[in-house]
């Protein structure tokens, strides 16, 4: 019966891999995004001259908009991989994130909360320029879902502080 448990527990612990196709997605869905940033570079470029300050501004925004989530992509494959699939082995590189050092299920959890804050920013910020072409309650529900954004990241990150301290001292 014990050599059962382990065969079941080592499939158990084997099934993570499963995940591992799903972040390989995430690097092809960045490539990807990656491209429509440069399409947006390329038309603001060719369009510098004739447009307004206003859709310039709108335009950098977009690619803003683009980097956060880019950003956001980054921590989610880096930091869901090393955290649920396999240690990832960079410890010489010079180029290891600071906070691949910090990371866990918790951690990650703030840090992507925090992305979404900054991205649903960014969105309310592209609203409230383009104002005058905006329905009242578009941006009403804008600045909600912004507010509950904001209040479950800062409700996120206080509770991972009292895990961490609570584990601290013990």
């Amino acid at each position: 019966m014990k050599k059962m448990e382990n065969i079941f527990e080592k499939i158990i612990f084997s099934s993570r891999w499963i995940q591992a196709p799903i972040y390989g997605g995430l690097i092809i869905g960045s490539i990807l995004y990656t491209y429509k940033f440069i399409l947006e570079l390329i038309h603001l470029s060719t369009t510098v001259t004739t447009i307004s300050e206003e859709l310039l501004m709108l335009g950098i925004l977009t690619l803003v908009d683009i980097s956060m989530v880019l950003n956001l992509l980054v921590m989610v494959i880096i930091g869901g991989y090393a955290t649920f699939v396999s240690r990832i082995h960079l410890d010489q590189h010079e180029d290891r994130p600071d906070w691949l050092n910090k990371i866990d299920a918790g951690t990650l959890k703030v840090k992507l909360a925090g992305a979404l804050v900054g991205i649903s920013g960014i969105h309310l910020l592209k609203s409230f320029i383009n104002i005058n072409n905006k329905d009242f309650d578009q941006v009403k529900w804008q600045i909600i879902i912004h507010v509950v954004f904001l209040f479950s990241t800062l409700m996120l990150a206080y509770t991972e502080k009292i895990l961490h301290s609570s584990h601290n001292k013990h």
